[in-house]
């Protein structure tokens, strides 16, 4: 899979999830992409990484401390 695949895959979810509103106002569409892919891409790429964090946050091109935090929020630590 490709960058191109990637985004043709948000893409496509988007265009669902818009289409099962059936008419309902979207909110908070931002936040609630960001919450759907964060914990299974630091899934992945932990585990990509061995569980070393320190790989793990430049595969991800974040600081370590940065990957901690995120890693905390989603409850992966």
């Amino acid at each position: 899979m490709n960058r191109h695949d990637l985004r043709q895959c948000v893409i496509h979810a988007l265009e669902q999830y818009f289409h099962d509103l059936d008419g309902e106002r979207p909110a908070a569409i931002y936040d609630m992409v960001l919450r759907s892919i964060e914990r299974p891409m630091l899934e992945v790429v932990m585990a990509k990484a061995g569980a070393n964090q320190t790989l793990a946050a430049e595969m991800l091109g974040i600081n370590r401390n940065t990957l901690r935090k995120k890693l905390a929020e989603c409850q992966l630590i």
